[in-house]
């Protein structure tokens, strides 16, 4: 607290005005006349009693008047007390925290109501401030101007860290380094909040109020899992967390809004549940998972759908006896064909996803060029090279389609040793680095240079297969004179990620707010464009046109969970499922007492009494004018009676 301060501290420069009627008094000295009395003793007497109460008078009206001159002064110079931070400009930011765990409840309202009704009844209509949730931002309003906007606001699957926010406050503040800013985080501060190692401003006076529920427990339906083999019959395992050990929750499952099956989750000591519906294999399916849960709503529903299976096309063009490649593509997936490079009929190739060029000597240059158109138009290529390849055939056609090319062949026997697990086609095959994994051995191998990355490597760092995005490269003939590779157990998740990059077919569902890629098997013109679509929501995703399909990507949209129905024309073509994130289930909150400079608060109203209390000023101009009025009556008081 400071001292005593004046709003106009130049008028008490009119204090100087008071030696005015001091002057006057010194100098207005009364002259006496003389007249003549009797010389009697007692009138002597009386003249002396009344010249001196004169002069008392006198000098009690001077110090009443410049008292009262005085007071007047000062209450138009207005003095006051305040805070040290009282004085000095303000800026308020506030991040209010809309993601799905503030539907948790307390007392019968969601944390997200109470903190948005406390923020406008304790904002004062007249502060200007920013205020931004997870995707919306209000720079520079007044709470009226905002009081309709979040009285409907949506909850959000995104979720903000304090990196995040300090970063995004700062572009709201001005940058004026005078002000005092403060930041209000308004939150139910789950641990993910404090991702990143956050290091808040210390330029910033934040203030952080968290919103806690009553109970701290939610049930999530977090993922669903459909078997690979899909005849007659398909399993549907279903995943949820959150549960209390020996709890029963029905769990049901809908074909659109038809009830097609119903059962019950028991949970384990992990609070983990698992539980399995059998489904038609053949058929599809616009699956929709529900529980009722008294925690978050949003995890309840999960959606899901199965669309008829749409086989990935493979053809072989091969010079080899071998079958391995009518082993590995014989399955329900694949339509799969093999060809003598005598007997192939090149008008095929258009319309094939895969197309695997299997022990080779010499590829022709027709062929060549229409591979490379293949390529071009997003088919997928899988280069196993011969014992006795044509090396300069093979580095023609690759120069055409990578920085890629044999230099030599190496006759030494070695092993592969080396799988690149975050590789694409390895990253979901093993549930941990294997590291006593049976490698199969290589007899002889053509030594590569390329920019494609390496799948696998042999002993020594030489490439035993290296390729993306639509393009494979073998450096060892898979012949069983040269490498035992096709016996290994290693060959199938291979080939099978192989084949199942060149046609990104739909999962059961998708996760909004990451990348997802889905190929569409559909001729349409170059003008023609795809549309997403879902109950009156619609929207145009990313799309690459191929001679064969079209490629969606959806990445910002959609936003809202759903079975949306890809169009054309306004036809539907197939459906697609999307969920939110899971990561808002997890009600794990965070211990204040871990986050340093900051100062935390209750609750929003306590908050605002803190920040008043910062910013309270006392005024004592009034009691100024008060005085005066006292003085002037003290004044007519003297008048009247001292005499």
């Amino acid at each position: 607290m400071l001292g005593m301060q004046f709003k106009h501290p130049e008028i008490l420069w009119a204090l100087f005005l008071l030696v005015i009627p001091i002057l006057i008094h010194l100098f207005q000295l009364r002259r006496f006349t003389k007249t003549p009395f009797t010389n009697v003793a007692m009138l002597q007497k009386v003249v002396s009693e009344s010249r001196k109460s004169n002069s008392l008078k006198k000098w009690l009206l001077l110090f009443t008047r410049l008292l009262l001159l005085a007071a007047i002064i000062i209450a138009f110079a207005q003095p006051f007390t305040s805070a040290i931070t009282a004085l000095r400009e303000k800026e308020t930011v506030v991040y209010l925290d809309d993601s799905f765990s503030m539907q948790a409840k307390n007392n019968g309202i969601s944390l997200l109501e109470k903190a948005v009704q406390d923020l406008l009844k304790n904002i004062d209509g007249e502060t200007v401030f920013s205020l931004f949730t997870n995707e919306k931002t209000f720079t520079n309003v007044r709470i009226a101007d905002i009081q309709n906007s979040l009285l409907s606001l949506p909850y959000s699957y995104k979720q903000l860290n304090l990196n995040e926010i300090s970063l995004k406050a700062n572009s709201l503040f001005s940058q004026n380094k005078g002000s005092i800013k403060n930041l209000i985080v308004v939150s139910d501060f789950q641990e993910r909040l404090t991702a990143g190692n956050p290091v808040l401003d210390s330029t910033l006076s934040v203030h952080f109020v968290p919103m806690r529920p009553r109970e701290i427990q939610n049930i999530s339906i977090d993922s669903v899992f459909l078997d690979d083999g899909l005849n007659e019959q398909a399993t549907l395992q279903v995943f949820l967390s959150g549960g209390n050990e020996e709890d029963v929750l029905p769990i049901s499952l809908y074909n659109n809004d038809e009830l097609i099956a119903k059962t019950g989750a028991k949970f384990r000591s992990s609070g983990d549940a698992e539980v399995e519906f059998t489904i038609p294999g053949n058929g599809a399916l616009n699956g929709q998972l529900r529980i009722m849960d008294n925690g978050l709503g949003y995890d309840n529903t999960f959606y899901f759908n199965i669309n008829s299976i749409e086989k990935i096309k493979v053809l072989a063009i091969s010079g080899s006896d071998n079958d391995y490649l009518d082993r590995l593509f014989r399955g329900d997936e694949f339509a799969f064909q093999k060809y003598t490079l005598s007997q192939l009929d090149y008008s095929n190739l258009g319309d094939q996803n895969v197309v695997v060029l299997d022990n080779l000597r010499t590829i022709p240059s027709s062929l060549q060029n229409i591979l490379r158109t293949f390529k071009d138009d997003g088919g997928t290529l899988i280069i196993v090279p011969a014992i006795n390849s044509d090396i300069s055939s093979y580095n023609t056609f690759l120069s055409g389609l990578s920085s890629t090319r044999f230099t030599e062949k190496i006759s030494s026997s070695t092993q592969l040793t080396t799988i690149t697990f975050d590789h694409p086609l390895y990253r979901n095959v093993f549930e941990k680095e294997v590291t006593n994994f049976q490698y199969p051995s290589v007899k002889e191998y053509f030594r590569i240079r390329t920019e494609l990355p390496n799948a696998l490597s042999l002993e020594g760092g030489d490439s035993f297969l290296s390729g993306d995005n639509g393009l494979y490269v073998f450096t060892v003939p898979l012949e069983l004179e040269n490498s035992n590779f096709i016996n290994s157990p290693l060959i199938v998740p291979t080939f099978y990620n192989m084949a199942q990059s060149s046609l990104q077919l739909p999962k059961p569902y998708q996760t909004i707010g990451n990348v997802a890629t889905v190929d569409v098997s559909v001729h349409i013109d170059n003008d023609d464009i795809l549309e997403v679509s879902k109950e009156g929501y619609a929207f145009i995703p990313l799309q690459q046109t191929f001679p064969n399909r079209v490629r969606l990507t959806f990445d910002q949209n959609p936003t809202e969970d759903g079975i949306y129905s890809i169009l054309q024309n306004g036809q539907p073509l197939q459906n697609i499922s999307f969920n939110y994130p899971r990561r808002e289930s997890q009600l794990k909150y965070l211990g204040m007492g871990t986050l340093e400079n900051v100062n935390t608060m209750e609750s929003v109203p306590e908050l605002f009494e803190y920040l008043k209390a910062e910013n309270n000023i006392t005024a004592y101009w009034k009691w100024f004018v008060i005085l005066a009025l006292l003085l002037a009556l003290i004044e007519v008081i003297i008048q009247k009676f001292v005499t």
